[in-house]
């Protein structure tokens, strides 16, 4: 068995003992964005499976999309991932 060289590690372990691997990962051609996949992107940079500028490019993100999704995972929650939740977590 051959496998792909890739950049940086190939799993991560998350604080909940659950192994990720890019292949857990939303595909890079992506467009509907529910707060299961944004939490996969969120994961993978926060541990180290993915850099912020590879999951821009990969997901074609801006600056403030990634940090707003980290931002409301970090303050809020899984919750706040969800579209229909912006109203209520955000900021005044």
């Amino acid at each position: 068995m051959f496998l792909k060289k890739v950049d940086g590690p190939r799993t991560v372990t998350l604080p909940d003992g659950q192994v990720m691997t890019l292949a857990d990962l939303p595909p890079p051609d992506t467009r509907r964005w529910v707060a299961s996949r944004k939490l996969a992107v969120v994961r993978a940079v926060a541990h180290g499976l993915l850099t912020q500028e590879a999951a821009k490019i990969r997901y074609s993100l801006s600056d403030d999309e990634l940090l707003e999704w980290v931002r409301a995972l970090a303050n809020h929650g899984e919750e706040a991932l969800k579209a229909t939740a912006i109203q209520r977590f955000r900021q005044p």
